[in-house]
């Protein structure tokens, strides 16, 4: 990971990386206040909180979980699907309007949706935020547009559009989608593949094990995203 981190300048001296990213990690993980990471072991929290927060802002945290993503072939099958994140009160008030920080109205209150691309071993390619109103099929292209074209593609009936099989179709990708019911021409779906189904399933619960990313605490679309990132990167590393 040492070669992803910002080189500072010669005048500029930064702390200790292993130990201030370590106090990130705990902040994130277990949902506490920064001031409640143990200042002897992780060092000042305002060190950790600028870090987290500067570098968020730079785009740092997702390029490094970009190269992460990005260093190993596609695999021929992926899965797709999306998420919703309970909102904190204290998330809201960030400048701008709510949407423009991915977060919207619900019937179970105000959301930020989660989507996500992953592979047969549960590992997140793609990460992208979007209010919790928002259907899935609005972003489903732009997710899968950032992979290499697949062979299968497996998704639940949300993603069940004449107009997105037919894009796939064109990138030579099989869509394991089952059909809705309202569908005058049923359409065919293998049933053993689709049952593996629960590994995007699972990976969202390894990823709401963090506590910063079961619940939104974060204004700022930006550091939320961060954090997203963060605990997806960890992901790879245990898988």
């Amino acid at each position: 990971m040492a070669p992803l981190l910002p080189v500072n300048g010669k005048v500029a001296r930064r702390v200790d990386d292993r130990r201030v990213l370590s106090g990130i990690v705990h902040a994130l993980q277990s949902g506490g206040r920064w001031g409640d990471c143990p200042e002897h072991i992780y060092g000042p929290k305002k060190t950790l909180y600028n870090r987290f927060v500067r570098w968020a802002e730079r785009g740092i945290w997702e390029d490094i979980f970009s190269a992460l993503a990005g260093g190993e072939d596609a695999p021929d099958r992926l899965f797709i699907d999306s998420s919703c994140i309970k909102v904190h009160r204290t998330a809201g008030g960030a400048k701008g309007a709510p949407l423009a920080h991915g977060i919207g109205q619900t019937r179970g209150g105000r959301n930020t949706k989660l989507h996500a691309v992953c592979d047969v071993k549960g590992r997140p390619l793609v990460l992208l935020l979007t209010p919790g109103n928002a259907h899935d099929m609005r972003v489903a292209k732009q997710c899968i547009a950032a992979l290499p074209p697949l062979a299968e593609l497996v998704g639940d009936k949300g993603y069940d559009s004449d107009d997105l099989r037919d894009w796939l179709a064109s990138r030579g990708t099989t869509a394991v989608i089952p059909p809705k019911r309202h569908r005058k021409a049923q359409l065919d779906c293998d049933p053993v593949i689709y049952k593996q189904r629960n590994i995007i399933e699972r990976m969202f619960c390894r990823l709401k094990d963090w506590r910063r990313v079961a619940k939104r605490f974060d204004r700022n679309i930006k550091n939320f995203m961060a954090t997203i990132c963060i605990a997806a990167t960890v992901i790879w590393w245990l898988k």
